[in-house]
């Protein structure tokens, strides 16, 4: 069956992601039922792949409000569901302040289902005190569900967190994650990896996939990790591990894979070998300490569009540092984020939470998403990839 609402209007990109997404376009058909007539509250990149999310939901019957992340939006991709009929607020040069009035304007729909980034519009509604038609909502990131399950007061209404699938870890953040990283990674640089000295800061899912994948083109890599099973891990995968102070000094490419705030602080920043290259993966770019680089800075010169520059800083006592994208997501600042095939698996996770969440009596706060959904969405990933 032709992809409908986009097929005449999308851009190359979005059609080439949809001849390769078999699942989510079988799942949201599938249970069209559980999404016609609703209003839907989005918060996600806006890419290509994405787009095939919203699009399948659009023609399901759902009335679709989107907005994205601040810095990672295309543009091309945004202007495409713009002209499908779907309702897209913002542009890729938004600040922070302007995310916040677009999460506003989107949560003005009233929506009956919410699926978020980072949990800004959980945020929101909660801010709010609740809208009148909220059934419930998912939320795409380990990020987002730390954020939630942080509030005093849990949401009334269930939040099916989507980094906590076992399915979601493995495929996409572990394989998709490290691919598409590594991509940008020399998209924005174009330097050769390897030999180079690598380290990767956090060996969760996301971090793994980074160093491994690192790894497999001959970076020799180090991994800094607090947490005693990830680091053993990451010792017999074959990377070095030590404390980060211990690694800085001889680092070249550094990579922020922790999702907390400011690992890379101040007396951190004071160790880093002088020309080390920065990038971040993580969903919120406060890995590094922004206050901490800037009183450090002297002068800062910059190469490249806003949003994805490459920002060296030449430091009071005569070292330079060299930030990629302000430390966003160098996969979607440099490259074009996930590769298809894990957001297929991630962005059918999302479709089939949300007609849970629509159809089903789940109870109320952060959760996972249900094992059977998980389970079978394996068992049909499986057939896809041996038939």
């Amino acid at each position: 069956m032709p992809f409908s609402p986009l097929t005449s209007v999308a851009d190359g990109d979005t059609r080439w992601a949809a001849r390769h997404m078999p699942l989510v376009t079988r799942s949201v058909r599938a249970r069209a039922a559980a999404f016609d007539g609703k209003r839907i509250a989005m918060c996600l990149h806006i890419e290509p792949k994405t787009a095939v999310l919203v699009g399948l939901l659009a023609e399901a019957g759902a009335e679709v409000f989107l907005t994205g992340s601040p810095g990672t939006t295309r543009e091309d991709t945004a202007d495409a569901l713009r002209a499908a009929g779907v309702t897209v607020v913002g542009r890729r040069s938004d600040d922070e302040a302007a995310h916040r009035r677009n999460v506003e304007r989107v949560l003005g729909c009233d929506p009956h289902l919410v699926l978020d980034n980072g949990a800004d519009l959980l945020a929101g509604v909660m801010a709010a005190g609740g809208l009148p038609n909220l059934i419930g909502a998912t939320e795409e990131t380990t990020t987002g569900g730390l954020r939630v399950r942080a509030w005093e007061t849990p949401p009334p209404f269930p939040v099916v967190v989507i980094n906590d699938s076992r399915l979601k870890l493995l495929v996409e953040n572990e394989f998709g994650v490290g691919q598409s990283v590594v991509q940008g990674f020399v998209n924005a640089t174009n330097l050769m990896l390897p030999g180079a000295r690598a380290t990767v800061v956090g060996y969760g899912p996301c971090g793994r996939g980074v160093a491994n994948t690192l790894a497999r083109l001959g970076a020799r890599v180090s991994v800094a990790e607090t947490d005693a099973y990830r680091a053993l891990e990451a010792v017999m995968h074959g990377h070095e591990v030590a404390p980060l102070a211990e690694l800085l000094p001889h680092t070249r490419l550094l990579f922020l894979a922790t999702g907390a705030p400011s690992v890379l602080d101040g007396p951190s920043l004071d160790l880093v070998a002088d020309g080390t290259l920065v990038a971040g993966v993580g969903h919120v770019a406060w890995e590094l300490d922004a206050d901490a680089l800037a009183e450090r800075t002297a002068s800062i010169s910059r190469i490249g569009e806003s949003g994805a520059e490459r920002a060296t800083h030449l430091l009071h006592d005569g070292r330079s540092l060299v930030v990629l994208a302000g430390t966003r997501m160098i996969n979607l600042t440099a490259a074009k984020g996930n590769p298809i095939e894990a957001m297929d698996l991630g962005l059918t996770l999302q479709a089939r939470s949300l007609a849970a969440v629509a159809t089903t009596p789940l109870a109320p706060g952060p959760q996972p998403v249900p094992d059977e959904v998980d389970r079978a969405i394996a068992a049909d990933l499986v057939d896809v990839l041996t038939r």
